[in-house]
């Protein structure tokens, strides 16, 4: 790619910045989107989605992701693929050095998202969406009477099991210690239903499964080395997620976790670059999340180009 300018780049083809792109093009401004691998996101691996307003029954995320793509592109977005290495804030505009080459604008808006942390464990990545989830308020209602496990002990994997019991026969909540790392008064809640049983101190070992898909798993016992078989057909990874945001961890705030500091106003420390969806700071992470962040971030970029130009 040739150095170009444009008024603002999105870095990120998911929601967030397809969004993002629909509403900054619609203002007239010159938008480029650009995506590392595949327009779509995360979103492009997800078989159904069924908490998306308007689609009674649901949608594959695939078909989702085409109908936003043909409208973020209705306007004039321009879409590009590429990697970007680095960000560089020259004030009034920004370069980014893109597989080696630069790139410049005056706004930026942020939407890698994030990467699920896997289990590691053969066999995980060909059952995603054959019973291998790593979002329960996604995938939960797919699962209704039928056993399925939780690996994870910390407040999301607590909160995870709680809510996929309103869906299965029964939740084995999976962690490797023989002590939760969830808040009290959610430990509390998981002792107290009936539909929760925790396997102390055990990991996955071992995935089971057929042409339907996960079948079952197998737990190996941290302390004694002992294994043992259990029937699930949904298993739910909540062992955390890593946002995709490296590139920019040398100019703009991050969390200890690596979550660019943004607020419902995608302002990021840095005037002129927005982060949304998924890789900033929030306190829910979901189609509908996104979709409003991509929004109000190019709505907020669209303010500071108009105030920029009063200033130049």
């Amino acid at each position: 790619m040739s150095a170009l300018e444009y008024d603002v780049i999105i870095v990120g083809g998911g929601p967030a910045g397809m969004t993002a792109g629909l509403y900054a093009s619609r203002a007239r401004l010159k938008t480029l989107m650009l995506e590392k691998m595949i327009l779509g996101g995360q979103m492009m691996t997800t078989t159904k989605v069924e908490n998306w307003p308007g689609y009674p029954g649901g949608i594959d995320g695939p078909e989702l992701m085409m109908k936003f793509q043909e409208h973020c592109v209705e306007f004039g977005l321009e879409t590009g693929y590429g990697t970007v290495e680095k960000i560089i804030d020259n004030g009034d505009s920004k370069t980014l050095l893109v597989d080696g080459q630069e790139m410049t604008c005056r706004a930026v808006i942020i939407a890698t998202g994030v990467v699920p942390r896997q289990l590691g464990v053969a066999g995980e990545e060909a059952l995603v969406g054959k019973g291998v989830s790593y979002c329960a308020t996604c995938d939960g209602a797919f699962f209704r009477e039928l056993p399925i496990a939780v690996i994870g002990g910390g407040d999301t994997a607590v909160e995870e099991a709680l809510f996929l019991t309103r869906f299965a026969s029964k939740v084995t909540l999976v962690h490797r210690r023989d002590k939760l790392r969830a808040t009290k008064i959610l430990q509390d809640r998981v002792m107290a239903n009936e539909k929760i049983e925790v396997a102390w101190n055990s990991v996955v070992g071992g995935l089971e499964s057929d042409s339907s898909g996960l079948t079952g798993m197998v737990l190996r016992d941290t302390k004694t080395g002992q294994t043992r078989d259990i029937a699930v057909q949904g298993l739910f990874v909540a062992v955390g997620v890593t946002p995709t945001t490296g590139f920019a961890a040398d100019i703009l705030e991050m969390d200890e976790e690596g979550f660019i500091v943004a607020g419902e106003d995608t302002l990021t420390s840095i005037p002129g670059i927005y982060a949304a969806g998924d890789c900033r700071t929030t306190v829910l992470r979901q189609v509908s999340t996104a979709v409003g962040d991509g929004a109000v971030a190019a709505v907020m970029a669209e303010k500071y180009l108009e105030e920029l130009k009063h200033t130049v």
